[in-house]
């Protein structure tokens, strides 16, 4: 059975690792907070001293870390996943970045003939604690069918993109247009508030028709505040200025104006809320 080691155990990194154990694999992980760590610890994963040694130790390394900056910090430097990575490695940023770190990093992997996918997930907090996450695929279409045994621990399902790249793109795309879609339901009921409908009525109606996982999602969050959250307003403000800088000279009103909600959001001290959270 392959060895694992997870690089960044927030909310999906935890759930990925948690799952793997579940699963009778042998894991390794590795977080800038220590603290985040105990509950793994607790259910038999091990702890890394460094990026440097999950390679070193695990045959297939996943990393889950928030940005650019911090998987730029994980992966390069002399305590980096390459730094410690061989020819066997199988190396997977499970993160959601910008395309231009995606491409250095495959580039940075070809360089040394190392393998690399890029797998970004959907399914937020409850698909990744339940192991029923989609992860979305860029790399080698034979090497990730190879892979499919192992990723069964943590995934319902794998949908395959095309050439390294691919998966990181469309999943910029999904969160554009989640966000667009939640802000549009946020804007369907304030509608309907304003014309002294009845809200519970509205929404249930909307979750069946145009309905959808994201409508379904926004309606359920706008009645009551999800506790913990899936996922913050700061990530996917930061998902949107990716995709963005994705979208290059293309004008995309509709992205715009998402975007400055969400900063109009991080200015009144919302960054740590629910995405859906500007709806309110």
């Amino acid at each position: 059975m392959k060895k694992i080691a997870v690089i960044g155990t927030g909310i999906m990194g935890a759930g990925i690792a948690s799952n793997f154990l579940k699963n009778g694999y042998e894991v390794y992980v590795w977080n800038r907070d220590k603290e985040k760590l105990n509950d793994l610890i607790k259910n038999g994963a091990k702890v890394l001293d460094n990026p440097k040694n999950a390679p070193e130790l695990a045959d297939i390394v996943f990393e889950v870390t928030a940005n650019d900056e911090s998987s730029q910090s994980v992966w390069t430097g002399d305590t980096g996943i390459l730094a410690g990575a061989t020819k066997d490695s199988v190396l997977i940023t499970c993160s959601t970045l910008s395309i231009k770190w995606t491409e250095e990093l495959a580039k940075l992997c070809q360089d040394k003939n190392l393998i690399f996918f890029d797998m970004p997930m959907t399914g937020g907090r409850a698909g990744a604690e339940t192991g029923n996450l989609i992860l979305l695929t860029g790399g080698s279409e034979q090497k990730i069918e190879e892979l499919k045994p192992v990723l069964k621990a943590v995934a319902k399902e794998v949908l395959y993109f095309g050439e390294t790249g691919s998966g990181m793109k469309f999943k910029l795309l999904l969160n554009m247009l989640q966000a667009i879609h939640i802000a549009g339901l946020g804007e369907v009921l304030k509608v309907a508030k304003a014309n002294n409908m009845n809200l519970k009525a509205v929404g249930d109606a909307l979750a069946v028709r145009p309905g959808g996982t994201t409508t379904t999602l926004a309606w359920r969050d706008y009645q009551n505040v999800p506790n913990p959250i899936n996922f913050s307003v700061k990530w996917i403000t930061k998902d949107l200025e990716y995709a963005k800088k994705l979208s290059g000279k293309e004008d995309l009103p509709l992205l715009d104006d998402v975007l400055n909600r969400y900063y109009e959001a991080i200015e009144k001290g919302m960054a740590d809320d629910d995405w859906t959270a500007i709806n309110r």
